[in-house]
């Protein structure tokens, strides 16, 4: 525990104490929801919230019945102690904001993409608790729900035999107006492009049915938009099992989809979705030596939960009241994010990069573009002029 930490205050049943920082749309519309409805149950209560904009916080707090606005979080930390605190905000503030949070004694609950870099990432963990929290989770609600327990057990228990091969796509579609925003498409701002910004989500979902990966190889290109970063990359991957993947991230596919594909030795487990899924998003298809009780009780997914921040905050909550490690924080946390920034390294140094690679003294520990010509703000491929 960082000697600034606070020792961790006991719940005690009663209601957690929440604050949410960034009222803009991630906030007002998925954070504060999950929030007001454990709430309603007797779980939390939102006690503050604080924006940099007064008029945004105090608009938040009104609409959702918050009694404490802010616009300094220190001084919202220090006067309301909260036990936890979601931050909302772009993802270059997120590493002093959880370790602030951290700092004084609240968990944090963390928007995606998580940090810049594992360099912030390894910052906010050394800022937790040693033993019973305070802990940083990151928002990866995909994982959460119904459908994704139900996969995770079967693969766990090798029902369906060996993972052998899967894809995982995150193809979707985003126009010049998108990019016009002036933060999106370059690294300090946005933090990276489709591979970081929208299909974390999936890769982390694939990572958490597979389990670790060993090497990544990979290609990435700006084929569309006038951004730093790229707008389509592809990638290999193999898990440490030996089971291979392929991996598509892209905003430039009119026909939007979100799917990861899993064949097995017995069955193939596919989910088909967009931004979120429910039980009927899922499917597995049985081998055809499979006996058909087995592959119907395959297909018994139980009460449909659909993938959300409310299911993620529920565990949450839970891990809170018992003091646990929560999953999507430490080393469990930080795995999207090493496989992202592999993916990148790879594919701007044309090499293979293995698991555990990119550390201390790595270009790619510290920033996602690693410095490569091309790809850094600023720097061009050798014998390539930067247009002024």
């Amino acid at each position: 525990m960082s000697p600034s930490t606070p020792l961790p205050v006991p719940l005690d049943g009663r209601r957690i104490r929440a604050a949410v920082i960034g009222t803009g749309a991630i906030g007002r519309g998925s954070h504060l929801p999950a929030l007001q409805q454990l709430a309603a149950e007797g779980e939390t209560e939102v006690v503050a919230a604080v924006d940099i904009d007064a008029t945004a916080v105090r608009a938040f707090c009104e609409e959702g019945g918050v009694p404490h606005a802010y616009t300094d979080l220190e001084l919202m930390l220090a006067e309301q102690r909260p036990d936890l605190v979601t931050i909302c905000t772009p993802p270059t503030l997120h590493r002093e904001q959880s370790v602030a949070a951290l700092r004084a004694g609240a968990w944090v609950w963390c928007e995606k993409p998580p940090v810049p870099t594992l360099a912030d990432y390894d910052a906010v963990e050394a800022a937790e608790g040693e033993k019973a929290g305070p802990y940083s989770s990151i928002v990866f609600q995909h994982r959460f729900g119904s459908g994704s327990r139900h996969v995770r057990r079967l693969l766990a228990e090798q029902a369906l035999g060996r993972p052998l091969v899967a894809h995982c796509q995150t193809t979707w579609y985003r126009d010049t107006a998108y990019y016009a925003v002036p933060w999106r498409g370059r690294w300090q701002t946005e933090g990276g492009g489709p591979a970081m910004g929208h299909g974390i989500h999936q890769m982390d979902l694939l990572l958490d049915l597979l389990g670790p990966w060993s090497e990544v190889r990979a290609m990435a290109g700006r084929l569309v938009h006038d951004v730093e970063t790229e707008d389509v990359s592809t990638a290999l991957v193999r898990f440490e099992s030996g089971a291979m993947a392929t991996v598509v991230n892209s905003v430039l596919s009119p026909d939007e989809v979100s799917r990861i594909r899993i064949d097995c030795e017995r069955a193939t487990v596919e989910l088909t979705h967009l931004y979120g899924h429910s039980n009927a998003n899922w499917s597995i298809t049985p081998a055809p030596e499979v006996p058909g009780e087995e592959a119907a009780a395959w297909q018994d997914f139980g009460p449909d939960v659909p993938s959300s921040h409310l299911a993620q905050l529920r565990e949450l909550v839970a891990g809170m009241r018992a003091g646990q490690r929560p999953r999507s924080s430490g080393a469990d946390g930080r795995t999207s994010l090493e496989l992202i920034s592999a993916l990148y390294k790879s594919a701007f140094t044309d090499t293979t990069v293995r698991r555990g690679e990119i550390g201390p003294g790595d270009p790619y520990y510290t920033a996602l573009h690693g410095g490569a010509p091309g790809w850094a703000p600023g720097t061009a491929p050798v014998g390539v002029e930067v247009p002024a």
